[in-house]
């Protein structure tokens, strides 16, 4: 599978398209998520064109694995979501119903948010 260029999250990191940003380091955004599931709703992503989490951990250097580690914990800590939780999810390929063809990861918290699947 080929990266899309144009895909949504490409448009963001490039500024083609505009977000609430909740925070961001060298090599990572993140971003309030438009359609949020939860009180709490963050997508945060590499700015590197990486398709799904299995890329990801195959092909980034050390920096941008610390970097987007540390900026998921930085909001968790901001947001309070230590204490009460919160649910942490990539999607990948068909079976894990991945949207957008570039790694993504959703916090979400704010809420009980119920058990994942039946």
């Amino acid at each position: 599978m080929n990266y899309d260029e144009n895909n949504i999250f490409a448009k963001i990191i490039r500024k083609e398209i505009p977000c609430e940003l909740v925070g961001e380091n060298s090599t990572t955004i993140a971003f309030n998520d438009i359609s949020p599931r939860a009180p709490i709703h963050i997508l945060i992503i590499p700015k590197n064109n990486y398709l799904n989490y299995h890329d990801f951990i195959s092909l980034a250097e050390k920096e941008e694995l610390i970097n987007l580690h540390q900026l998921i914990n930085k909001i968790i800590k901001e947001k309070k979501l230590e204490n009460d939780g919160y649910r942490l999810i990539t999607n990948t390929g068909i079976n894990g119903n991945q949207e957008v063809k570039h790694l993504h990861f959703h916090l979400l918290g704010g809420k009980n948010l119920g058990i994942m699947i039946n």
